[in-house]
This record gives C-alpha cells, sequence and structure tokens, in this order.
C-alpha cells in the first residue's frame, strides 16, 4: 500500500505514469487495454491507496458510454477541427461520441439539448451559440447532465468552461500591428451570436487604450454564420467609402478576414506587410484555411489539442465525482501569433 491517499482517477493516472482517458478505459472495460497497460495499471492499484467511485462508473454505464459533442456550425472547419480532437480523445477512453450541429438556429440547438436528454449520456460537451441560445434551457440541461462548455461562454451556464483568453490574444495582435505599422482598425459583425466577437472589441479598446492609440471600431450587419460573405459584402463597401482610419483591419475572426481580403483583391487594393501595399489585414483563430490566402493571413493560433485535452478531461472528472461541481471553474489558453504576409 502506498504512504499517499489519492484521491481521484486523475491523481491515480498521475502516479501510474498512464494517460487519464487510457485510466478511465480500463476501468469501464479492461479487456480493452493493451495487456502491458493492464498490468502496469493492475500494479499501481496494489501499490497506492486508491479504489475508484464505482458507483459513478455504474452510475456511467446506466447512463450509456455516449458524449455528445454540440457545436454551433459544423460547416465552420474551425469547429470540425475542434470536433475532431474532441471525439479522438472520447474514442481513447472507450467512450462513443456523438456530434451535433446548432446550424447557428436556436430552436434546433433545443432540439439537439432533448433528443441527449432521451440518449442518457455519460456527459456532453457544448459549444453553444450563445447570445442566441435558450438561457433557461441551457441552465436545467447543465445542471441535469455532466456538461462542459468550450468556446463560447455563457457566464453562470454550466460548471465549467474551456477556451481561448481573448484578452491575451487580442492584446498580442494590437501590439504587434502597431509596433510594425499603422495601428489597427477593428472590424467587426454588429451584434454576433458568438460571445466571442463581444468579448474580442471590448479587449481590443482595452489594447487601444493601453497603448495610447486611437481607437475605431467598424461594426457591419450580417447574416448568420456567413462571414466571408459579410466581409467580402460589406467589406467592399467599408473600403470604397474610404471609412478605415488607418491602413490596418484587424478582424474579429479569420472567416470575416478571408472576406475583406476578396474584396480587396475586387477593388484592386494590394494587402501585405510590406509598405508599398495599401492595406494589411489580420484575423484571429488561425482558420484551417487562413495560410491559403492570397497574401496568407496573420492570425492568432487557438490551441486546439490543450482546448480539447482539458475539456475532456474536465468532463471525464465530473463524470468520475457523480456529482454537478458546487463552484464554476473556467480554464483560458493563450493564443500564439502566426505573422504572415498579409499583415
Amino acid at each position: 500500500m502506498g504512504d499517499s491517499k489519492i484521491r481521484n482517477m486523475e491523481e491515480f493516472a498521475a502516479k501510474s505514469g498512464v494517460s487519464r482517458p487510457t485510466v478511465s478505459k480500463y476501468f469501464n472495460d479492461p479487456g480493452s487495454v493493451r495487456p502491458a497497460t493492464r498490468t502496469r495499471i493492475e500494479e499501481a492499484l496494489k501499490q497506492y491507496d486508491y479504489r475508484p467511485n464505482i458507483y459513478a462508473i455504474n452510475q456511467n454505464r446506466r447512463l450509456t458510454k455516449t458524449i455528445g459533442i454540440v457545436v454551433p456550425y459544423l460547416a465552420d472547419p474551425f469547429f470540425a477541427e475542434i470536433a475532431r480532437n474532441l471525439e479522438n480523445r472520447c474514442l481513447d477512453a472507450g467512450f462513443s461520441p456523438s456530434l451535433f450541429s446548432s446550424h447557428g438556429r436556436p430552436e434546433l440547438e433545443n432540439d439537439i439539448l432533448d433528443n441527449l436528454r432521451s440518449m442518457r449520456p455519460a456527459g456532453v460537451l457544448l459549444a453553444p451559440l450563445g447570445r442566441a441560445s435558450d438561457k433557461t434551457t441551457l441552465e436545467k440541461f447543465c445542471a441535469d447532465i455532466p456538461t462542459v462548455l468550450f468556446d463560447s461562454n455563457i457566464d453562470g451556464i454550466g460548471s465549467a468552461f474551456i477556451g481561448m483568453d481573448n484578452g491575451q490574444s487580442i492584446t498580442m495582435l494590437v501590439d504587434y500591428l502597431h509596433r510594425t505599422g499603422e495601428p489597427p482598425c477593428f472590424f467587426e459583425i454588429r451584434n454576433a451570436a458568438n460571445p466571442n466577437a463581444n468579448k474580442r472589441r471590448i479587449a481590443y479598446l482595452n489594447a487601444m487604450a493601453q497603448f495610447r492609440l486611437r481607437p475605431q471600431v467598424i461594426s457591419v450587419d450580417g447574416a448568420g454564420w456567413d462571414f466571408e460573405d459579410t466581409g467580402y459584402g460589406e467589406g467592399k463597401k467599408v473600403i470604397a467609402a474610404k471609412t478605415f482610419a488607418t491602413n490596418t483591419v484587424l478582424c474579429s475572426n479569420d472567416r470575416l478576414a478571408i472576406g475583406l481580403l476578396s474584396a480587396a483583391f475586387e477593388l484592386g487594393i494590394s494587402v501585405g506587410h510590406d509598405p508599398a501595399n495599401a492595406m494589411r489585414i489580420a484575423g484571429h483563430d488561425d482558420h484551417p484555411f487562413a495560410r491559403f490566402t492570397c497574401p496568407p493571413l496573420t492570425t492568432v493560433a487557438q490551441d486546439y489539442a490543450a482546448i480539447s485535452d482539458r475539456s475532456v478531461e474536465t468532463l471525464f472528472t465530473m463524470i468520475d465525482g457523480g456529482e454537478t461541481p458546487k463552484t464554476r471553474s473556467e480554464t483560458l489558453f493563450d493564443g500564439t501569433l502566426v505573422m504572415r504576409a498579409s499583415a
């Protein structure tokens, strides 16, 4: 027997030198783990004073081994990529992920949550629509079923949120852009559904104040999740009207920036970090297509792997505990500046 008390599966995994998903997989079905790994886990069980929460594991089996994954718009390659990461981590732990897309529609998001209830999942990884979501429905769902929110943070909803530190990432972009050229204007969609848009605008205003620069926010109307169309159509109008106060534009996300790049090209406006170019354009998120635009897009990369890992680990901890945490936790990851030819 070991000389220290291990309180949960997270600590046991660290002590045994086996990944947390593999330990969970062993307790769900020992035969699904490779013999050498199974032996290692069983030796660690003998060595340390730890026994899994059998009640939680049995409860989980009664609820099925399904993990629901809900994203707002699966056609967006950003959400497709993060969903792929989440699926793989659930599969590695012996769970069966079921993926849903609400397609930007709050009524469909509610229907998905109702369907998930009937499936009796072990837990759910949820990226809600945000402003358009039915908060009462979300709150009740999160209270009844172990749920971790990711990407879109709705204050007070759910027991845990995992996402990106928009304050850090936007400040880093503003700092880079104003040091390497004219200070940036901020280009956004007015009343965007995703809460990240609002957080990024606030972060931009704070960063411009921090660096003693004059801010300019250009808000345009957009329909749903068609960010490229909005960036292109509304961007053409803004460029033609010479609304931007400087030659540098920071877009609230990469998809909006991709549309603005297309608008600039059609109007014969050269884009790039070289002083000979008429505009510099930057985005946010490191969209999978960002490095293939012309010119390639300067942006901030989200850490897909870290966000996915922490989301799944947090959900598994909730499932193992067999009860909803009493306090809400938020985990924010820093972004990484990706300097490309557009700015």
